[in-house]
């Protein structure tokens, strides 16, 4: 079953960078925080959910784009199916990215 990213922010007219990385920042603490570490330091409260930070060491961002456009469905063993649109993995990329800076 696939869970669609929560979708309780007004859909995206990007200002500026910043404003895409917020809202990126919004979508992965309201829909993956409970499991991976979603910020820049602390450690993942699942075991096996890598930290945001640390997912561009593990796959490609084109990798991760890829998943997410088509439901990611494997990672950890208790992840949900997500899916996400175009712009939600658009913000979610440049969030990921913006950890590395």
């Amino acid at each position: 079953m696939l869970v669609p990213f929560a979708v309780a922010f007004a859909l995206p007219a990007w200002a500026d960078d910043r404003s895409r990385i917020a809202y990126g920042k919004r979508l992965v603490e309201a829909n993956c925080a409970r499991c991976h570490a979603v910020g820049p330091t602390g450690a993942s409260t699942h075991p096996d959910a890598p930290p945001f930070r640390a997912l561009h060491l593990r796959y490609p961002i084109e990798d991760l784009q890829e998943a997410l456009a088509e439901g990611i469905s494997t990672g950890h063993p208790d992840m949900p199916e997500f899916v996400a649109t175009p712009d939600q993995i658009e913000a979610i990329i440049g969030y990921i990215e913006s950890l590395g800076r």
